[in-house]
């Protein structure tokens, strides 16, 4: 998992869009999916680093779990992302155990929930 910004102005981040959904908003407990629509899905291609992920619109919820902290937060998709395809291989570790891609963005305020934000980038286990 990572995190990113949008909405209204919210700790580390500027204004920006209201994301795919148009509810984005970086203070609010909330996630970028990668196949929320085929709009979506062929920007992102998860597909191309081995992920065959669920298609999940605008609303649903998530339970993600750090794998460092063991702490977990309930997120609901506003956006679309991460650019999966773009990370491919890109890994993520605690201790010995690494996750490989990256499949989820959350807001800020989500991810400071369960990882400290200044880390970026953190394993994480997502369930529906």
């Amino acid at each position: 998992m990572s995190w990113f910004c949008c909405g209204s102005s919210w700790g580390p981040c500027g204004s920006a869009g209201g994301g795919a959904c148009g509810t984005c908003n970086s203070g609010s407990h909330q996630c970028a999916w990668p196949n929320t629509s085929d709009a979506c899905f062929n920007i992102t291609r998860p597909d191309q680093c081995g992920e065959g992920l669920a298609r999940r619109t605008c609303g649903h919820v998530f339970y993600v779990t750090s794998v460092c902290s063991g702490k977990c937060v309930s997120v609901s998709i506003a956006d679309c992302g991460p650019d999966t395809n773009s990370f491919c291989g890109e890994r993520s570790c605690c201790g010995s155990t690494c996750y490989t891609n990256r499949i989820i963005d959350l807001t800020p305020s989500a991810y400071s929930a369960i990882a400290d934000l200044s880390s970026g980038l953190s394993p994480a286990r997502i369930d529906s």
